[in-house]
């Protein structure tokens, strides 16, 4: 292949050009430098290119002591060595940023245009190393070992230069565009070494992947290479074709609507029709546009906007159809919030926002973790269930700000119909979605925390069962496709961080429960009502009634009163009423000026809030026989109950009252038959049984009862009325009895025993199988209380009858 045929490649460069080189030098008096060796060479460091032999090459010179070395070497008339870079700087080139080998090149031609740049053309001629960099120029000179290029003749070698060939070809034939000269100039070079070069300057995009090329000397490993990245090439090239292939036949369906749909504006505007809704119609499909929803998805929404298209807007059809695509167009369906969930900073949020609940924010915390190791994965849903007032709903709140997603929540209180859950089909008038893509579309994003409120309170009517609807919301097995009625498109559900709430697990449906992974949030100690009062509702209430803490203050001993005599609650919202009611007390002062500054003790409670509204229960233990405390759990927290019994002239009948269930009204009389048949190990008088008339009372009639917590208690009580001996007034009791005397584990052990050092009791007894729920007691109650742990209930009469 003759040089000419490259040289016109060149844009701007005639194929007549010789290689006399033509300069252009401003100085007039050249520098001296010591003459150079036989086997040195001027190098010139090159950014992003490489030079392969035989091939023409422009380049443009812009650093200082690049110009000057082309400058020497037009001079004395020598090659240069031009070699890359391995690191693209501005700066100028050191020998440790150099690659080793490189290509000598003559100057065809240098030209200094008028504005000071320096241009050259330069055709490569042999392989060259590197041996060592020459000191004494102002430029780097270099001491170099030439590689001769040896013409190898095998089979092997035939073989590659063939396919070589094809390769080529067939990535000039995928190219567009492709020079003509080049494809004559593959199809013409019959020298493997020379082909391999000629296609790796202007077949091989990389300036790295052609520096391998001219660093391989063995002429099969470069044969090799280059076949190696010719075919990587051609892959690309077929997959870029065909991108390009689907966009243009994208691009030209899109223009075929384009053109009908003006045509069909032109005509509606000369009949006078759609001239109004026009701009309505363009702003919708823009917005269809911008809300990247699934394929599915935008499939429905342009087929509802064509029928929009063709009605009236004076139809009834028209607002329905508007308003479905408002609201396929404002669901976040690829809009997601990107926080970040920090373990310590979540730690620090829960301990800000609440007080207390160490197990629950620890695991909140586990929750948390598992989400931010695995995203993607199915993480359980969350159902905390508690007394109200204890912080579910707050907590709610401070897991989205841990984890920097937003916030919604959908109230189920009350909720009766399916359609609140699911929608209103569209065929309705006024049919919207339901709760759950109202939600997300208030949250603005596909995974926010959302706090399903109050899920006991679910109920069921003629309209279906809402509990049944949320089954599909709830299961991360399903939920991706969640299909909403008014929608009647898939909305995926799966990065939602769902959280529910209840004050009694057993109102949930079993079903429905078991999708949920249930967190018991019990009611707070004294102290930690204290501590809860001083840290947040204090502040809050100064706040919202007016006040600051310098014109108002509240004391210790003040806010220790209103929890122990005016609330009696699991939870602290009745607490914080009360203060507010004091400080609305305040308020009123300061507003009439009788006061600028007040603080409130203890003893100006009663004054403000009147009488005290609970007694305290010590008051209400007598040392009396046939009475016995007990523990008992409501859904507000635990509290103490107390169980009389007393006997009267009769024939053995036995009386119950105080509103009591039908279990526990079992829980008497299994007592009853327990005390009867131990009486003679009781020391007990078996006439007395038929003689007498049992009366079994609960105070606070009016409440219902009900359990079999009460077992151990009726026993004790019915024991101390027969034998005259009282029970010791600072101990409680809990626990079912069996017939065989055995104590029974029961529930609710923490709120019971928290219940307990509220009424100042100093001993608990509590069957021996609830040991496992010792480590949930709050540890300031352990330390206040001696516990005793029961087996059989004899053990009862030794602790609490009094000797």
């Amino acid at each position: 292949m003759h040089i000419n045929d490259i040289k016109k490649l060149l844009p701007g460069f005639s194929a007549d050009a010789t290689a006399e080189p033509i300069s252009e030098i401003t100085q007039d008096t050249p520098p001296s430098f010591p003459q150079l060796p036989d086997d040195a060479l001027i190098i010139v460091p090159m950014r992003g290119i490489v030079l392969f032999p035989q091939i023409v090459l422009p380049l443009v010179i812009g650093r200082n002591s690049s110009v000057m070395a082309v400058q020497q070497a037009v001079r004395s008339e020598q090659q240069i060595g031009l070699i890359m870079q391995r690191h693209d700087r501005d700066k100028e080139a050191e020998p440790d940023d150099l690659h080793t080998v490189g290509t000598s090149a003559d100057i065809l031609r240098y030209i200094t245009t008028p504005d000071g740049s320096h241009h050259m053309v330069c055709q490569g001629v042999r392989r060259f190393r590197l041996k060592a960099f020459l000191p004494g120029y102002p430029f780097l000179v270099a001491s170099v070992e030439y590689y001769e290029e040896a013409e190898v003749v095998s089979r092997d070698i035939d073989a590659r230069l063939i396919t070589l060939k094809q390769k080529a070809l067939e990535v000039l034939g995928l190219t567009r565009q492709a020079p003509v000269e080049l494809v004559a100039a593959v199809q013409s070079v019959a020298s493997p070494a020379m082909l391999a070069d000629l296609i790796g300057s202007y077949l091989v995009a990389k300036a790295d992947d052609k520096q391998q090329i001219l660093a391989l000397f063995d002429i099969q490993q470069r044969l090799d290479k280059v076949l190696e990245l010719l075919n990587y090439r051609i892959e690309v090239l077929k997959l870029s074709n065909q991108i390009n292939e689907q966009t243009q036949e994208t691009m030209g369906q899109r223009q075929r609507e384009f053109v009908l749909r003006e045509q069909m504006k032109a005509i509606q505007k000369e009949l006078g029709e759609g001239e109004e809704n026009s701009a309505e119609i363009d702003d919708i499909s823009k917005a269809i546009s911008a809300a990247n929803m699934p394929e599915e998805v935008e499939k429905q929404a342009r087929k509802e906007l064509g029928r929009l298209q063709h009605m009236s807007d004076a139809s009834g059809e028209y607002s329905m159809v508007r308003s479905y695509l408002d609201w396929l167009t404002e669901l976040p369906w690829a809009k997601a919030s990107a926080g970040v969930i920090d373990i310590a900073k979540a730690r620090d949020i829960l301990n800000e926002d609440h007080y207390g609940l160490d197990k629950i924010k620890q695991r909140i915390l586990e929750f948390l973790a598992v989400r931010k190791l695995n995203p993607n994965g199915k993480s359980p849903i969350l159902c905390f269930v508690g007394p109200p007032g204890v912080g579910k709903t707050s907590l709610g709140r401070s897991i989205a700000r841990a984890a920097g997603r937003e916030f919604v929540r959908a109230s189920l209180g009350g909720v009766h119909d399916e359609a609140e859950i699911r929608g209103h089909r569209r065929t309705y008038i006024g049919a919207l979605p339901g709760n759950i893509i109202q939600s997300i579309r208030k949250a603005g994003t596909n995974n926010p925390v959302f706090m399903l409120d109050e899920m006991d309170k679910l109920g069921a009517g003629f309209q279906g069962d809402p509990s049944s609807a949320l089954l599909e919301v709830l299961d991360p097995e399903q939920n991706f496709s969640f299909r909403d009625n008014y929608l009647g498109v898939a909305f995926d559900l799966s990065h939602i961080m769902f959280i529910g709430t209840a004050n009694v697990l057993d109102n949930i449906p079993i079903p429905l429960r078991d999708r949920m992974e249930v967190i018991e949030l019990t009611g707070y100690t004294l102290d930690e009502k204290a501590q809860i009062a001083r840290r947040y509702l204090v502040g809050r209430q100064l706040e919202a009634n007016g006040l600051t803490p310098e014109q108002c203050a509240i004391t210790d001993q003040a806010i220790q009163s209103i929890i122990q005599d005016y609330t009696r609650e699991a939870g602290c919202r009745n607490l914080e009423r009360e203060i507010g009611s004091v400080f609305r007390r305040v308020a009123m002062r300061i507003a009439e000026g009788q006061v600028a500054r007040e603080e409130i003790d203890a003893d100006a409670i009663p004054t403000i809030l009147g009488p005290k509204k609970f007694d305290s229960e010590v008051a209400m233990r007598t040392s009396e026989p046939g009475v016995a405390t007990g523990l008992a759990w409501t859904p507000v927290g635990g509290d103490i109950l107390f169980i009389e019994a007393t006997k009267v002239p009769g024939n053995g009948k036995l009386i119950l009252t105080g509103q009591l269930g039908d279990v526990m009204k079992e829980s008497a009389q299994a007592a009853l038959s327990l005390v009867k048949s131990h009486a003679v190990a009781l020391g007990l008088n078996q006439d007395i049984f038929e003689k007498s008339d049992i009366h079994v009372h609960v105070p606070a009639g009016a409440i219902p009862k009900d359990g079999p917590s009460a077992g151990v208690a009726m026993f004790t009580a019915l024991y101390s009325a027969f034998s005259g001996r009282v029970v010791q007034s600072d101990v409680a009791m809990t626990g079912e009895i069996s017939l065989r005397g055995l104590v029974l584990p029961v529930g609710g052990i923490k709120e019971k025993v928290i219940a307990a050092a509220r009424a100042g009791i100093k001993t608990v007894l509590l069957p021996a199988r609830n040991r496992r729920d010792f480590e949930e007691i709050p540890e300031a109650v352990r330390n206040q209380l001696t516990f005793v742990w029961l087996e059989k209930v004899d053990e009862v009469l030794k602790l609490a009858i009094e000797q």
